[in-house]
């Protein structure tokens, strides 16, 4: 049982075991074949040489002949011949006590005698009943040799066949075991790519799924670390900071000192908490990337009012109009989840940089093939030399009004990316502030990804 496990759970030996024992099956059978082909055919070419001695002996005999016989030191009982006049008279034989019948059936019939079976052929001619007869046993020993003189060659090629399949399977499998003992070696943390140099087509695609997945994992590795990495370096300041505000409540004489001390801690809790959502939403948004989320077709104008939705509470404490200025029929391939959280930390940006009373429109308009998502503000824009800065992490801009984690514009880019999309910065024509672009660009045709549609 053993044995048999390890047979069909090795590809090279499930492989070897196969061909093999097909190979010695075909011999096997090629052998049968042959030597039934050729029994047949020695049969005929044996009766057809009986049928010639027998027609060649009609002229060669006189009805009267003597009987006589071959003397025993040189009786061939291979092929036996004897004459017989009408009235049953044996006229000659060329063995003595061949035990032949007298009474012979006219063609070709197998005869019982002298311990074993005989060939007859029978003919009459001229009152004459000639007989020739051949011991089937000879016939079947020349046959044998025949048969093995033709099944001979396969015999030989056998092994030899045996050995070049050996070969071919153990160079066609030499690179799933190069792959096998690379894989095999390699430490944890190495998730470099796997070799794909010679593999068989039937095993290059799940190398390219396994390199896939390394690049999955790594990805969540990596995303992992900068979170890590980000929340000890980000969280340090306002940790700090609401330490200082919590003494200075604690060192408060009055009222007036202890409601400014509370209002700042209020304060620092809330950029705190709001540091910690968007570290968070960078987190998962990476770990949706890093598990390949299939695209699925998403109404721009949907995402649109949900997201406006999220941000209007935060809009009318300010009295900022916000809305949808434009919006053409649009529908991309993406994570739904997703682009609400793009537009959402767009509409977040423009609201928080946009002064009371002030306006932030929402467009979605087709450029051809590609398709526009646009927020504009009407605050005081963002000069020329920050607005590829600003979508970098926990970069902040200069304006102090408006204090952030430096994190919107960065969730923004990534998730962009990650729908094939650009994110461009300038100043708005309509309202005078920022215009934050993303163009949603359409992939080559019948190429799997997150594109328009």
């Amino acid at each position: 049982m053993n044995g048999w496990r390890w047979v069909t759970g090795s590809l090279r030996a499930r492989l070897l075991w196969f061909l093999l024992a097909a190979i010695v099956l075909a011999a096997g059978a090629q052998a049968i074949v042959a030597y039934r082909t050729v029994l047949h055919e020695a049969d005929e070419i044996f009766d057809y040489h009986m049928q010639q001695m027998a027609m060649s002996l009609r002229s060669g005999l006189p009805p009267s002949a003597a009987v006589g016989g071959i003397g025993g030191g040189e009786q061939n009982f291979d092929f036996v011949v004897q004459v017989w006049t009408a009235d049953g008279v044996r006229v000659f034989e060329s063995a003595d006590q061949a035990a032949l019948p007298q009474l012979a059936v006219l063609g070709f019939a197998d005869v019982r005698a002298r311990g074993t079976t005989y060939r007859v052929f029978s003919m009459q001619t001229r009152g004459l009943v000639i007989q020739v007869a051949q011991d089937m046993a000879a016939r079947r020993s020349m046959a044998g040799t025949l048969a093995l003189r033709t099944i001979a060659p396969v015999a030989l090629m056998a092994p030899l066949l045996m050995l070049v399949v050996w070969w071919v399977v153990s160079r066609s499998l030499a690179p799933v075991a190069r792959v096998r003992k690379q894989v095999a070696s390699r430490q944890a943390d190495d998730l470099s790519p796997v070799s794909e140099e010679d593999l068989p087509e039937e095993v290059r695609p799940l190398v390219q799924e396994l390199n896939l997945l390394f690049g999955r994992v790594r990805h969540a590795f990596d995303a992992q670390k900068h979170f890590v990495a980000d929340a000890a370096h980000e969280l340090r300041s306002p940790l700090a900071a609401l330490k200082l505000q919590v003494q200075g409540l604690q060192r408060a004489h009055d009222d007036a000192a202890r409601d400014l001390a509370v209002s700042r801690l209020v304060a620092g809790i809330d950029r705190a908490t709001r540091l910690v959502e968007q570290m968070l939403a960078l987190a998962r948004h990476e770990a949706s990337m890093a598990a390949g989320a299939k695209p699925e077709p998403v109404d721009l104008a949907e995402v649109a009012r949900l997201a406006i939705s999220d941000a209007v509470a935060a809009a009318q404490a300010r009295r900022i109009d916000i809305g949808v200025a434009h919006a053409d029929a649009a529908v991309v391939k993406g994570q739904p989840e997703a682009l609400r959280m793009l537009l959402r930390n767009l509409l977040d940006n423009a609201v928080k940089y946009t002064p009371e009373e002030g306006r932030v429109d929402i467009g979605i308009a087709k450029l051809g093939d590609a398709i526009e998502l646009s927020v504009d503000d009407s605050g005081p824009g963002l000069p020329e030399a920050e607005r590829e800065r600003v979508l970098d992490r926990f970069y902040r801009s200069g304006e102090p009004q408006a204090p952030g984690s430096g994190l919107g514009l960065a969730i923004v880019k990534s998730i962009a990316e990650l729908h094939g999309a650009t994110v461009t910065l300038e100043k708005s024509p309509s309202l005078g502030g920022l215009r934050v672009r993303v163009v949603f660009a359409p992939s080559p045709r019948g190429k799997e990804g997150v594109n328009p549609v």
